[in-house]
């Protein structure tokens, strides 16, 4: 049970799965159906225990026109990414703390958990640092997603060292997650949207 569940909207209010309509209620379903599952089967909340959308997801729904789009970026990442799983969520977890975004950071140290990332290594990601033990891929990910955050560029010594790493897809694939995850921190802080306590 989460404790005072209206906070968790952050500025936005939670919308009542009750009084949706139209493309809305449709939204929720799909949300609900995919990534809320998606949440609870990788041991984060992302609704309330009456139902209503937390995290990203609520405010999702206030955008029932623009969101589908957002989801179908994240399912052709899900489906067509070279990054393996735990590249992946290095990367996610090194934009979060960058962002300082609470909820993020509590989604995706779960997620990291579920695919194998060590717990000290979890917890220096989320803490801003860079973990001693990470895999050279899992280095350089996490080297070049800070460097394109922070400074919003790559140098070249870098990026060379990515490209012999993951190739030419793996860095389009690895540029597309930092954009997805600075979209998905931006949602988040704008809107103060807290992690579930």
């Amino acid at each position: 049970m989460l404790s005072n569940p209206e906070r968790l909207g952050g500025r936005l209010p939670l919308l009542d799965p009750a009084a949706l309509q139209g493309e809305q209620r449709e939204l929720y379903r799909t949300l609900s159906d995919t990534l809320v599952t998606w949440a609870q089967s990788n041991g984060f909340r992302g609704a309330t225990d009456d139902g209503r959308l937390i995290g990203p997801f609520n405010p999702y729904l206030y955008s029932p026109g623009i969101t589908p789009g957002f989801l179908k970026w994240m399912q052709a990442d899900g489906h067509h990414t070279s990054l393996s799983k735990p590249v992946h969520e290095i990367v996610i977890l090194t934009v979060g703390a960058l962002w300082h975004s609470p909820y993020e950071l509590y989604a995706h140290a779960a997620v990291a958990r579920t695919v194998g990332v060590p717990e000290r290594v979890i917890e220096d990601l989320v803490a801003g640092r860079t973990p001693d033990g990470l895999s050279d891929q899992g280095l350089l990910a996490h080297r070049f997603a800070r460097q394109l955050t922070e400074e919003r560029r790559v140098d070249e010594v870098l990026y060379r060292d990515a490209e012999a790493a993951f190739g030419p897809k793996g860095l389009v694939d690895l540029v597309y997650l930092v954009g997805m995850y600075l979209l998905t921190c931006a949602l988040l802080n704008a809107f103060e949207i807290p992690a579930p306590e």
